[in-house]
């Protein structure tokens, strides 16, 4: 320390005094640095892949279907101003049967042209080849599928292709912009065993659906200078009379609206999480820095007496500040990049990317180091004013003893706190700095918030599961047919083995108005006495569907600013052109999707060509499960079955997988918080007050009873704080469910007693933590070196 000026070795020796506090502080500026780190690192690495992989394999912009469309208007459509590209082709679903596997598996069947590449949206190959022309059992899948099954370039399988089984032969694994979260039927989340995408020529999949010179399915992309609105309009208007169901953008498409919703989710994180840290951080600075600076006021004159200038002194600490914030980045820097690593392996779990890479762009922590600086000398700077303006003469005096006043008036009739003399000594210091106990409660109360802002979800999903497969669909398979079938299709479904009971539905397209506002939605209608699957309430009670009249879930309701009583505008995707004004007879409640529910009774009046069956939805004696299982694998007229029990359990197991990551990282960061501020906290009063604890012990208190009087004001800032961090933890929470929702589903807001409970249990034992390490202090006080000390 030779080399070093007086200032500077001033420095590295109060760093060297303040260790476990500095660090304390550092620990808490990490979490701060990391969570930003780590939310804008992997929203970066998010956004700039698929806008990689978006633009290297021309994803549409712009989608829709239809009945059957003839090859001819393709180029009507290619003519619409602001339409780049067009890609046609045929789409069918199929079930798909697997050696060894029990339950069907549903697919998608797409084609892809005879000769050359797609024009919109082009297929990355990861390994194999594209299959041959003239070769039609051929075929490559998306690579999630692949892995699931451990299939590779060679294998087989069978699918059954309008009602013939056929054995495909696999030549290339590939990954799709359309599939990048490839989620099949029923399901919530994916099931890569359970969802396939096949990809076969287009000649192929003409002659086996009757589809020669004819699609159902389009894909276009848009110029930057297009409008996309009229687009979609005019494309509209085109397949109409093919019986078109309607365009739509990125936005409704399933794949990219989960990217979209993890996102946003990972943007919200940024926004409210590192702020947390950076004003615990702060507050702590001034804390230790303020009572530094109390306890070096005569330092701080001699200083000024000998020619130091106010900004040299000011400058020596913000260095000492900065030296702790540049700890707090270093650890918040290496922690947020690991973290960042798996969870992009995490994220390459869900999202069939080629790639996705965490971004470790150096801006990214020239940020997280500069809002961490800001906020570390924002704390500091009201302790530096105080010491800059200190005058010397003023300095070099002992500071004016703390004044405190009675808690309570009174003489010796008056009241009296039924409290010993050392309990009073806690509560007056508490109450003499209003500010400080205020500000240490609140840092205090932000962990318990923090992990109830987490654990709530816990509360939610089991809500929702609860809600959506036991209360609403309590069906054990959805069947869906390869085509509308008529009524007498109910009797064959209820003869399939296993099935005790069935309920037939019927989906249309169809796009609903109401003045400017619209959405393009599937009407589900159901028997009125249906039971199975069922419609319900705000309440959550079910609701019979009325003869007449519509129901809407919430969101939907709200996106069309309808209420109760309204009128809403019906026009079915039947190619008829048909507009009916239908009353909104009731709003439902739906954590999944946006749903519109009718009778069958008044959506066949609707369509005006008599009943239809789309499906049924089935409950199974579990004994036979395996019987229908192959039954349907043999069925023709099934296209698709979800199966709500897997469903089930693959959610289950994939939300408790993410939770279980988040509450630890969350635990970890709430008793990193908790030990930041008492510790802190606890320090700071003990050298506050080292004298009178030092005296009482000379008056013949035992340890014990000294300690009470430093653990009594700790034990009522953290007691406090509980119910603060509760109500603000409710708050968070509210904001994260808030930030969750979407035309895809919504979190509702459960928080259970229990979820409190474990909040406060942490934060408490990580708070008696911290105490304990102080009490330890307090027992080894140096009775005649701390009496001999000038405050």
């Amino acid at each position: 320390m030779t080399g070093l000026r007086m200032l500077d070795r001033k420095l590295v020796r109060d760093l060297a005094r303040l260790w476990a506090q500095s660090l304390a502080i550092a620990l808490v500026m990490a979490c701060g640095v990391m969570t930003l780190i780590l939310a804008m690192g992997a929203t970066r690495a998010l956004e700039e892949t698929r806008a990689a992989f978006y633009d290297r394999t021309r994803f549409a912009d712009v989608f829709a279907s239809a009945t059957r469309a003839p090859e001819s208007i393709k180029a009507d459509i290619a003519a619409i101003d602001g339409v780049s590209s067009v890609e046609t082709r045929v789409v069918n679903p199929v079930i798909i049967e697997i050696a060894g596997m029990a339950e069907p598996a549903t697919g998608m069947l797409i084609s892809i042209p005879d000769h050359g590449e797609p024009s919109v949206n082009r297929l990355y190959l990861r390994s194999g080849r594209m299959p041959e022309p003239d070769r039609p059992d051929e075929a490559a899948i998306i690579e999630s599928f692949a892995e699931a099954h451990g299939f590779q370039p060679g294998d087989s399988f069978a699918v059954l292709i309008n009602g013939r089984k056929r054995e495909l032969s696999i030549t290339g694994i590939t990954l799709s912009p359309e599939y990048v979260y490839a989620i099949g039927p029923g399901d919530m989340v994916p099931d890569q065993k359970r969802f396939g995408v096949i990809y076969m020529h287009r000649s192929v999949l003409e002659g086996a659906y009757d589809m020669k010179g004819a699609f159902n399915d389009i894909s276009v992309t848009l110029s930057h200078t297009a409008d996309k609105d009229e687009v979609m309009a005019r494309l509209d208007a085109i397949l109409k009379p093919h019986g078109g169901t309607g365009a739509y953008d990125r936005t409704d498409h399933m794949s990219d609206a989960f990217l979209d919703s993890e996102l946003t989710q990972l943007r919200a994180m940024a926004q409210v999480i590192p702020p947390i840290f950076l004003f615990i951080s702060a507050f702590l600075v001034n804390m230790i820095l303020s009572r530094l600076i109390a306890l070096e006021r005569e330092q701080i004159g001699l200083l000024k007496a000998v020619g130091y200038s106010n900004s040299r002194i000011a400058w020596h600490y913000a260095k000492l500040t900065l030296l702790i914030s540049v700890v707090g980045v270093v650890i918040g820097a290496i922690a947020g990049t690991r973290l960042g690593h798996g969870m992009a392996s995490l994220y390459g779990e869900f999202y069939s990317f080629p790639f996705l890479v965490f971004s470790q762009r150096p801006d990214l922590y020239v940020i997280s180091t500069g809002v961490t600086f800001a906020a570390a000398l924002a704390g500091a700077a009201n302790a530096i004013a105080g010491a800059v303006r200190l005058p010397p003469a003023v300095a070099m005096r002992p500071p004016a003893p703390t004044r405190y006043r009675s808690l309570f008036s009174g003489g010796s009739g008056g009241f009296r706190l039924p409290f010993s003399q050392l309990t009073i000594m806690a509560l007056r210091h508490l109450v003499r700095w209003p500010l400080r106990t205020a500000l240490t409660t609140l840092g205090t109360a932000l962990p318990v918030a923090l992990l109830i802002t987490s654990l709530f979800a816990f509360d939610s999903v089991d809500h929702m599961i609860d809600t959506v497969w036991f209360r609403a669909d309590r069906q054990d398979a959805t069947l869906t047919f390869a085509a509308d079938r008529p009524e007498d299709a109910l009797r064959a479904v209820a003869r399939l083995p296993g099935v005790i009971a069935a309920e037939p539905f019927r989906a249309e397209a169809a796009t609903l108005r109401n003045g400017h506002r619209s959405r393009i939605i599937q009407i589900i209608a159901s028997d009125p006495d249906t039971d199975i699957s069922r419609v319900l309430d705000r309440d959550f009670k079910p609701i019979r569907l009325p003869p007449n009249g519509i129901l809407l879930s919430e969101r939907l309701a709200e996106h069309l600013d309808l209420k109760t009583g309204d009128q809403v505008e019906v026009e079915l995707s039947d190619g008829q052109g048909r507009r009916v004004l239908v009353p909104l007879v009731g709003v439902t409640n739906s954590y999944v999707g946006l749903n519109a529910n009718m009778s069958r009774e008044a959506l066949d009046r609707l369509s005006g060509i008599g009943p239809r069956l789309s499906g049924a939805r089935v409950m199974v004696d579990e004994s036979r499960i395996r019987d229908l299982y192959a039954e349907v694998k043999q069925t023709p007229a099934i296209a698709s079955v979800a199966l709500q029990g897997i469903s089930r359990q693959r959610f289950k197991e994939v939300i408790d997988e993410n939770i279980g990551i988040s509450i630890t990282i969350y635990v970890s960061l709430a008793v990193i918080i908790t030990f930041g501020v008492i510790y802190n906290s606890a320090r700071i009063q003990l050298s506050e007050r080292a004298r009178e604890l030092a005296s009482l012990r000379v008056f013949g208190f035992t340890n014990a009873e000294v300690s009470s009087v430093l653990l009594t004001e700790l034990g009522v800032m953290v007691v406090l704080a509980q119910p603060l961090g509760w109500l603000v933890g409710r708050g968070l929470a509210e904001l994260v469910a808030k930030g969750f929702e979407s035309d895809l589903f919504r979190i509702p807001l459960i928080i259970n007693p229990p979820t409190y409970a474990v909040a406060s249990l942490v934060v408490l034992g990580g708070a008696v933590v911290s105490a304990l390490i102080v009490r330890r202090r307090i027992d080894r006080l140096d009775l005649i070196r701390v009496l001999k000390t000038r405050d």
